[in-house]
C-alpha cells in the first residue's frame, strides 16, 4: 500500500554538521575511530553463513510482551534454526515489559548486565549516557563491514541515521524501524467497532464523535448478544490514554503524531504549544468524561491488563475496543477500524500515528560482549530482506507457504488453529515478534501480523485522507535538556496523567480547569516549552 509521504525528519540535539558527516565517513572522526579492532577477529566470517567459525554463546537481557508467550525463545523455530545457521547460540533472559524499565535501570546501575539488551526499549537518554561511559558499544566503525543492511537502510532513509546518531556523533544501537510507507503498522491499534451490532441497531458507521457516542449509548441499552443479560460493554481497553490518543484529532490536537504526547504545532499560529493545557484538549476530556459518566466506558479500563481485556472480548461483549486486531487478540470476528472522526468544531485529523523509528534502542551491545563483530552480524541480518522474511515468517513449508503469485502466507495451523488458539498464541511456537519492540525492519511484504490483515489494511485506507501531514520523529535532547525532561518534565507528565484520570472519573471537576492549568504552568511549562523550542529549532535546521 502506498500513501502520501509525510515530512518526517528526526533530530539530534547538539549535532554539528561535521559530526553528521562523520557518521557517513567514520575514518575522519576522532570520536568514532576507537572501539573497533584493526583486524577482523579470526573466528568471524565477514559475510555469509555461518557467522562464527567456532561456536559462540551469548546472553541477552530480553523484554517480553504478554502476547509473546512464555515458552523459551531458544526453543522456537526461528531461533533454533538461526543458531544452526550462524553457529551462535543465544540465551534469552526474559524480563516482562511491565517491569522492564525498572529491571533495566537496576541492571545498568549495578553493572549486572549481559552481552546485549534485546527488545529492551532503551531510551535515547540512556543511549547517550551509557554510550559516553563506554557501557554501550560504539558502532560507527563496525557498520561498513559488519552491518551492511542497517547502513543501507540509513542511506535510504537519512532521517533514520540522524535519529540514531547521538549528540556526540556516535551510534550505539539498532532500532525497531517501521517502513514509513506502511501506514497500518504506524497506526498499530485502531479503534474497532462491531459491524454486526451496528446492523442490529440500524446505524451507520460513526463518522463523527457524536455518532460514536450515540452508538455506544445504544450498545449499553440493548441486548445485542441475545443472552438476556445486560452485559454488553460499549467500550473497553487498557488505560484511558489509548482512547484519548485515538480521538484527539477530532479536536485538532496532537498534530505531530504519537511521538510527542504534550507538545505539537498550533495550526493557527504555526508555533509550538503545550496542547494538553489547551481549550481544545479540554474538549477531549469533556467528551471522555461524558462517556465514562454514562457508563459507556468499562469501569475496569484503568486497571485491567491485556489478557483481561481479551477475555472479555472472547465472551462477545465488546461493542468497541482498541488493540492491534480483535481477530488475532481474542478471535473477535466482524470488527472494523474507524477513520478520523469529525469533532464538534469541524476538526478532523487522524493523529494516532507512531514514529517510524519506534524504539531507537531496540538492541544494544554492552562492554561485556567479547564477540561484538559476530553479534553485530547476528542482528544486522534482520534489517535485510532475507533476514526480515525469516524473522517474521519462519521457515517455508513449516510455518509459511508461498502462493502462486509469490505472496507469503502462514500455514493453517497458525491462521486457523485446530485447538482454537488465537493467531498470536499459535505463532509462539515459531516466532517471537508478537508484542513489538523487537529490533528489525518492518515491511508489509514480510510482516503478516495483525496490521496486514484485511481489516487493518482497510483501517489504514480510511485514515489516510485525514492523516497528519508532518510526523515528527522523537527529539534527542542534550544532557542538560534530558535532565530537565527527566525531573521537572517528568513531574509535569505524572501530574497531568493523574489529573486527567481524575477528570475522566469525576474525582476532579472540569469546572476547575483554569485552576488546574495555572498549577501545571507553575510547575515549569514555560521552561518545558523553551527546551522543546531549542530541540525543535535544531530539528528544523536539520531538514
Amino acid at each position: 500500500m502506498r500513501f502520501k509521504q509525510w515530512t518526517a525528519l528526526s533530530v539530534s540535539s547538539v549535532m554539528a554538521i561535521s559530526l553528521l558527516a562523520a557518521c557517513g565517513n567514520t575514518k575522519d572522526s576522532d570520536t568514532a575511530s576507537t572501539g573497533a579492532p584493526d583486524k577482523a577477529p579470526q573466528n568471524v566470517n565477514a559475510s555469509g553463513m555461518p557467522i562464527a567459525k567456532e561456536p559462540i554463546e551469548l546472553t541477552f537481557f530480553t523484554g517480553l510482551a504478554a502476547t509473546n508467550g512464555s515458552n523459551k525463545f531458544e526453543e522456537r523455530l526461528v531461533w533454533s534454526e538461526y543458531a544452526k545457521q550462524t553457529n551462535v547460540k543465544v540465551n534469552f533472559q526474559f524480563i516482562p515489559f511491565e517491569s522492564l524499565t525498572e529491571k533495566r535501570n537496576l541492571a545498568l546501575a549495578n553493572g549486572d548486565y549481559p552481552d546485549a539488551f534485546y527488545s529492551a526499549r532503551v531510551p535515547a537518554a540512556d543511549l547517550m549516557k551509557y554510550g559516553s561511559q563506554g557501557v554501550f558499544l560504539k558502532l560507527n566503525d563496525y557498520l561498513d563491514t559488519y552491518a551492511p543492511n542497517l547502513k543501507k537502510l540509513m542511506d535510504k532513509h537519512p532521517d533514520l541515521r540522524k535519529a540514531l546518531t547521538m549528540p556526540d556523533g556516535n551510534i550505539y544501537s539498532f532500532p525497531s524501524f517501521y517502513s514509513p510507507e506502511f501506514l497500518p503498522m504506524l497506526i498499530g491499534t485502531p479503534l474497532w467497532v462491531k459491524q454486526e451490532w451496528l446492523d442490529k441497531l440500524n446505524m451507520k458507521e460513526p463518522q463523527t464523535t457524536e455518532e460514536l457516542y450515540n452508538y455506544l449509548k445504544a450498545v449499553k441499552s440493548t441486548d445485542l448478544n441475545g443472552n438476556g443479560q445486560a452485559d454488553e460493554i460499549p467500550y473497553s481497553g487498557t488505560g484511558i490514554g489509548p482512547l484519548m490518543d485515538q480521538i484527539m484529532g477530532a479536536w485538532g490536537v496532537g498534530t505531530r503524531g504519537l511521538g510527542h504526547k504534550h507538545v505539537d504545532v498550533d495550526p493557527k499560529t504555526n508555533e509550538l504549544r503545550f496542547y494538553r493545557l489547551s481549550d481544545n484538549f479540554k474538549g477531549v476530556l469533556e467528551y471522555v468524561r461524558k462517556l465514562y459518566a454514562e457508563g459507556l466506558i468499562d469501569k475496569d479500563v484503568f486497571t485491567q491488563k491485556g489478557n483481561e481485556l481479551y477475555a472479555k472480548g472472547g465472551k462477545g461483549v465488546l461493542g468497541s475496543t482498541i488493540n492491534p486486531n480483535p481477530k488475532t487478540q481474542f478471535n473477535g470476528e466482524g470488527y472494523f477500524g474507524l477513520g478520523a472522526l469529525k469533532g464538534p468544531n469541524g476538526d478532523q485529523l487522524y493523529t494516532h500515528i507512531k514514529v517510524p523509528m519506534v524504539w531507537p534502542g531496540a538492541f544494544v551491545i554492552t562492554d561485556k560482549n567479547k564477540n561484538p563483530e559476530a553479534t553485530i552480524r547476528w542482528i544486522d541480518n534482520f534489517y535485510g530482506d532475507e533476514g526480515a522474511q525469516f524473522y517474521f515468517m519462519g521457515v517455508e513449508g513449516v510455518s509459511y507457504t508461498k502462493t502462486a503469485d509469490g505472496k507469503l502466507e502462514y500455514v493453517d495451523e497458525i491462521k486457523k488453529n485446530p485447538a482454537g488458539l488465537t493467531m498470536d498464541q499459535a505463532l509462539t511456537k515459531y516466532v517471537t515478534w508478537m508484542g513489538g519492540s523487537y529490533p528489525g525492519y518492518v515491511q508489509e511484504k514480510y510482516f503478516k501480523g495483525s496490521e496486514t490483515l484485511p481489516e487493518s489494511i482497510e483501517a489504514g485506507k480510511k485514515a489516510e485522507p485525514h492523516a497528519i501531514k508532518e510526523l515528527w520523529y522523537n527529539f534527542n535532547f542534550t544532557e542538560e535538556e534530558s535532565e530537565f525532561m527527566k525531573t521537572k518534565g517528568g513531574d509535569i507528565h505524572t501530574y497531568i496523567a493523574e489529573m486527567e484520570a481524575k477528570f475522566v472519573t469525576g474525582a476532579a471537576s472540569l469546572d476547575d480547569w483554569d485552576k488546574y492549568v495555572t498549577t501545571v504552568k507553575n510547575m515549569g511549562v514555560a521552561e518545558y516549552l523553551k527546551v522543546y523550542q531549542a530541540a525543535y529549532d535544531r530539528y528544523s535546521k536539520s531538514k
